[in-house]
């Protein structure tokens, strides 16, 4: 009970809105306004989240005509809304989520996990994600697994454990082992792949045409005079590694070319294992005359490389890679590489996860596939400068 700090009477005080943050009161007796001061009281009272008896407690009307305003029931005059309304601002209402969760058995949050949020296209296709979310009313919470399998699980785990309806998922390098994205380990929530994918598992997927686009950089390489192609590949238990080798290898088959398993090398992408590889290369008595980094992050480390060695490129060496950012066409020479169109592939991942919520058990998992641009740029043009876009 508060007593007015000028007449110390408690009876005849009564809320008075709210000035600066600070509750005012107004006391009948003495005619006089004053806030609360600041008490062990008040910041107590501060520390508590306001909830729906608070709001209807101010108003002085019940916590269930409280909850009908908020929730916009017709049932509830515009007038009594409009105050409860004020009142819940003043109070700073905010829903209690969980509460609403446990209710409703629906969050309306999207899980999504991926390897590595500084990496500009994860980050790319994050933003593609969250804009087809919120527009269906959906939050996003985020993690990151830093391409270890053992924090990806764990990040499933409590990602499941907060109640998500659904999970967007890209695979650490290092998974090889899918039992904690089954639908016993993820409850039965919706589960889309994107990226780096599991075909262990039937579940929907986003992938990129990674056969067309590493033809397309290879034949282009071929077509710039190049005769000696090296690749450099991830892991080989990642799907993305063994296909982009699969359409570099029938390149070089339509040109005649020889494939010599000596320029084929398998990396952790780390940029010590790309220099490695180099050195490698350049220690044979015929050296490649030109390198496919199926990473463009290692297709910079081979740039960087290359220059410290001062070999140049594109005439000594020329350079491409898989996947585009800004960085691409800043970097001197200009990297060739092929757009992979991130932001689609989020949004599109995001699409399968709200059909599949619309459509529950008549929804049937199928594989989207977006195909990339081959971007020209000079660290693959022998003696040329212009640049340019090609669809594949």
């Amino acid at each position: 009970m508060i007593k007015c700090v000028k007449c110390g009477l408690a009876d005849d005080v009564m809320r008075a809105g709210f000035i600066r943050g600070r509750q005012r009161f107004f006391c009948k007796a003495c005619d006089y306004h004053f806030t609360e001061e600041k008490t062990e009281r008040t910041t107590e009272r501060k520390r508590h989240q306001t909830t729906i008896g608070d709001v209807a407690k101010a108003v002085g009307v019940a916590s269930s005509t409280v909850s009908r305003a908020l929730n916009g029931h017709s049932d509830i005059s515009p007038n009594t809304r409009q105050v409860i309304l004020d009142v819940a601002r003043q109070l700073d209402y905010q829903p209690n989520l969980l509460a609403q969760s446990l209710k409703s058995s629906e969050t309306y949050t999207i899980g999504v996990l991926i390897p590595d949020i500084e990496r500009p296209f994860f980050a790319t296709a994050v933003s593609g994600i969250q804009q087809v979310a919120a527009e269906s009313g959906y939050r996003v919470m985020i993690c990151q697994s830093k391409e270890s399998y053992q924090m990806e699980v764990s990040n499933v785990q409590a990602l499941v454990a907060s109640r998500v309806d659904g999970l967007l998922i890209c695979h650490s390098r290092e998974t090889e082992n899918f039992d904690h994205v089954r639908p016993e380990a993820c409850r039965g929530i919706p589960v889309v792949h994107f990226d780096r994918v599991c075909n262990e598992l039937n579940s929907a997927k986003v992938i990129l045409d990674d056969w067309d686009g590493a033809f397309a950089v290879t034949e282009h390489l071929i077509q710039e005079g190049c005769r000696r192609i090296a690749v450099l590949a991830g892991p080989e238990s990642l799907l993305i590694s063994r296909q982009r080798i699969a359409g570099y290898r029938s390149a070089l088959q339509k040109y005649g070319l020889p494939i010599r398993d000596e320029w084929r090398i398998h990396i952790n992408f780390r940029t010590e294992s790309a220099v490695a590889a180099l050195d490698t290369w350049l220690s044979l008595p015929e050296p490649p005359d030109a390198i496919f980094a199926i990473n463009y992050t290692n297709a910079f480390d081979l740039i960087q490389a290359l220059k410290q060695r001062h070999i140049r490129i594109p005439d000594e060496i020329a350079v491409v890679g898989f996947g585009d950012e800004f960085l691409a066409g800043m970097i001197e020479p200009g990297l060739t590489t092929v757009n992979l169109h991130p932001y689609r592939i989020g949004q599109q991942a995001a699409r399968l996860f709200l059909e599949q919520v619309r459509m529950k058990e008549d929804f049937q998992p199928r594989t989207f596939v977006i195909s990339g641009d081959l971007v020209i740029r000079q660290s693959s043009l022998k003696g040329k400068g212009s640049q340019f876009t090609l669809t594949i």
